[in-house]
């Protein structure tokens, strides 16, 4: 009789979306020690491997996990609060918000965050930082998400409050004390990165020292860049500089900086960004109103790209909502002029989506795609739906029709986190219960 290669879990008979983004019927996954053992045709899987645990894959894709490349898990709070509102909404709502957040506030934001992206397929994110942040790590820990967390770095600037700044050696304290107390936790899921909340929020000095930190401790950086006409105007009248050559003049940049936003960009900013291998993460509903960016360009000169939500403030945190719109604005702004119908091909979307995010993270070679020998964060998604099938392309429909309430299931680190939308990690009935509560106390205390 042959001896079957015991594994820890099997997703029997389902879709794939390929690492070539392609799609792949009658598949069945292994998976064992948090990592993708096999994918194969699902009879040849039946014939060579066995799991005491196995998941049912009939009627569902499953396909890498999505990332969050930029997101605040302290603005889920703040739902509903700023549409429709006249600009500035930074000093008039956001910062009397962000400096009313008590600890406890940040804890159920934080929960909700992780709850929140879990049932819309989110696996991985990028936090760029606030106050409390080890409630943040406990949070995602917890979870059982991967996650990248940032303090909010701040210490100069005249539309900030005293509370929220930091002396340059405070700033740093922050940063060196959260690295060395998570990165590398819930068995490496978690990775600390070093923050700077803006170039208009932190001077030279802090500027240069948070990038020489990270790299002394081979980790990375980001910051929110060139996404008001403020910030570009601070750094030509203070530096003569655009943001992107202010950084380079400083000598601070390199593959391990994640510029968020990035929409005003001139073409030596691009250049810029090419040359060093900065990585950039595009938000497309928060970042509509502001300007729309220089995607396909930098797609053509190698940019590595990812998506964010910029937080629940602005749309929410689906990832699905956020490549609907960014297909929508790559066409309408930068396709239709030229009459190029493919200038976001609906692959690229997905690729932005999964292997971008990772690139952003810098763990490309850990997660992104589905295949054999990455880490297990993978989502499945209930394909058998009126709103989805039939369809002549599903890669086409993954952007299209798809979305985060069509998320079954996620595994992340080889762990089930979601089963049939069931969550198997938070008590989602107390969650929703304890954000009800601080969201109406948080908005009392902080007038907005």
């Amino acid at each position: 009789m042959k001896q079957l290669i015991e594994s820890d879990l099997i997703i029997k008979d389902c879709s794939i979306l390929t690492a070539d983004f392609d799609i792949k019927d009658n598949q069945s996954i292994v998976i064992k020690n948090q990592t993708i053992l096999a994918v194969d045709d699902a009879a040849a899987i039946r014939e060579n491997y066995s799991s005491l645990s196995t998941m049912d894959g009939k009627g569902k894709l499953f396909m890498p996990g999505l990332v969050d490349s930029h997101m605040h898990t302290c603005q889920q709070l703040l739902k509903g609060r700023i549409a429709d509102e006249y600009p500035m909404i930074w000093t008039r709502i956001m910062v009397p918000f962000e400096s009313n957040l008590t600890e406890q506030d940040v804890q159920t934001s934080a929960q909700l965050s992780c709850l929140d992206m879990i049932k819309s397929g989110t696996t991985a994110f990028v936090d760029a930082g606030g106050t409390y942040m080890h409630q943040v790590a406990e949070s995602a820990i917890q979870s059982g998400l991967r996650g990248t967390i940032t303090c909010s770095t701040m210490n100069t600037g005249n539309q900030i409050p005293e509370s929220m700044k930091a002396t340059e050696e405070e700033a740093l304290k922050r940063n060196v004390e959260l690295f060395d107390a998570y990165h590398g936790s819930g068995e490496g899921r978690l990775n600390v990165w070093f923050s700077l909340r803006s170039i208009i929020s932190c001077t030279p000095s802090l500027i240069t020292k948070v990038f020489e930190k990270a790299k002394e401790r081979n980790t990375g950086v980001q910051t929110h860049m060139n996404e008001y006409p403020n910030e570009i105007s601070f750094c030509l009248e203070n530096y003569q500089k655009r943001p992107f050559e202010f950084l380079e003049s400083l000598q601070v940049l390199d593959s391990n900086f994640l510029s968020a936003h990035s929409i005003l960009l001139s073409e030596n900013e691009v250049d810029i960004i090419q040359n060093h291998g900065v990585k950039v993460a595009h938000c497309p509903i928060s970042n509509a109103g502001k300007g729309i960016p220089k995607t396909p360009s930098l797609l053509q000169k190698g940019v590595s790209v990812g998506l964010g939500t910029d937080g629940a403030a602005h749309s929410g945190l689906s990832i699905f909502d956020e490549i609907k719109t960014f297909k929508s604005l790559m066409r309408a702004y930068w396709g239709t002029p030229i009459f190029d119908p493919k200038v976001m091909p609906a692959g690229n979307l997905l690729e932005l989506a999964t292997l971008g995010g990772a690139r952003a993270m810098l763990q490309e070679d850990r997660f992104g795609t589905l295949e054999v020998g990455k880490k297990a964060d993978l989502i499945g998604i209930d394909i058998d739906q009126p709103h989805i099938q039939p369809t002549h392309n599903l890669v086409n429909g993954l952007v299209e029709s798809v979305n985060s309430t069509d998320v079954s299931d996620m595994i992340v680190n080889g762990e089930v986190l979601m089963k049939d939308r069931e969550v198997l990690t938070m008590d989602e009935e107390k969650i929703m219960y304890e954000s009800k509560l601080a969201m109406e106390s948080m908005s009392k205390r902080a007038g907005i």
